[in-house]
């Protein structure tokens, strides 16, 4: 049993801490016009921006004794209504994947949060907006949320869940207040893992665990995506670079129209790897025998590019197979 999507999940895994943050900021009056939710991709930042938008709308209710923070009643017809998208008071902007387009949040989807905000709540209470993957915004679109934040409407809020904050403008980042999660703890993941993965045999869970660090929907995208066995494949390609013959035989297993998960997940793996190796190697540790085929800085460098070679590629759609063929040259120095 897989978790339903962060705007119908009723149930938050970890983050209490932050959650019981935004209910005393929210409860002391002075609660912040716009929040910046960080952290890696999968570990639970949209659910928590969405049970504060849930909590919030509901009138900022008190919870039952022994309750989790910002906790509705399985039967509050809030949850229901956000879950379904008809709440008048909350709006939701997230890039939208389109063959052959950019994934990106449109100006006009910006423009449309910010009169949304300027009306008065349809309910007497808050007016809200969830940006989820707010990274993906054009240009255009960080200019009119710019505008907001510097005049916004009274009794609103914007919640901004992002996994790369360095991203945004610098200015939108000062006038948010940053909420910096990490990922969950591993007796949480093991829980989870079991509960969501049961056929899976213990040790592949446990491998996932591993990987995942932290991050549920992480593990959730490597399990789909042979993660196990991807990151074995991961660690083979750094310890043994291939060639022109072997790069054509890697794009064709990770690059293919049918590993649309295989790319990423590879790609993170390995360069996860390669980042560790590097620090292990800057303390004078007992770094991989391979590290030392070029000078560290140029791994630093072949990392960056490989990088963003690979966020390019999704963010763009375009080819997977070159790029596996332009990142192993750039790994080995061509």
């Amino acid at each position: 049993m897989t978790p339903p999507p962060p705007r119908a999940n009723p149930t938050l895994f970890g983050h209490a801490e932050a959650a019981a943050g935004l209910a005393a900021a929210a409860r002391s009056g002075r609660l912040a016009h716009a929040w910046l939710f960080t952290g890696p991709p999968g570990i639970g930042k949209a659910t928590l921006a969405y049970r504060f938008a849930r909590w919030l709308l509901a009138g900022q209710p008190r919870e039952a004794e022994g309750a989790p923070p910002l906790q509705l009643p399985d039967n509050d017809p809030i949850l229901r209504r956000v879950a379904a998208g008809s709440h008048a008071d909350l709006m939701v902007l997230e890039p939208q994947q389109e063959p052959g387009k950019r994934h990106i949040i449109k100006v006009e989807e910006a423009r449309a949060a910010r009169t949304f905000l300027n009306f008065t709540a349809a309910e007497g209470g808050w007016r809200v907006v969830v940006m989820d993957e707010v990274e993906a915004m054009e240009a255009a679109s960080a200019n009119t949320i710019l505008k907001t934040l510097e005049e916004p409407p009274p009794r609103t809020v914007l919640l901004l869940v992002t996994s790369a904050p360095g991203r945004l403008l610098p200015t939108i980042r000062s006038r948010c207040r940053r909420l910096e999660l990490v990922g969950l703890e591993r007796p949480v993941m093991d829980t989870l893992l079991a509960d969501w993965l049961p056929e899976m045999p213990r040790g592949e869970r446990d491998a996932l665990a591993v990987l995942a660090e932290g991050s549920p929907g992480r593990a959730l995208e490597l399990a789909a995506g042979e993660g196990v066995e991807l990151a074995r494949l991961a660690e083979a390609t750094l310890k043994n670079l291939p060639g022109a013959q072997g790069a054509y035989a890697l794009a064709d297993r990770i690059g293919g129209r049918e590993a649309a998960l295989a790319f990423p997940a590879f790609f993170n793996l390995l360069l996860r790897y390669l980042s560790q190796a590097l620090r292990e190697a800057a303390r004078g540790g007992a770094a991989p025998g391979w590290l030392a085929a070029r000078p560290l800085a140029g791994w630093v460098e072949a990392s960056a590019a490989v990088r963003k070679l690979v966020q390019d590629t999704e963010r763009l759609s375009l080819d997977r197979r070159q790029a596996v063929l332009v990142a192993m040259d750039t790994l080995r120095g061509r």
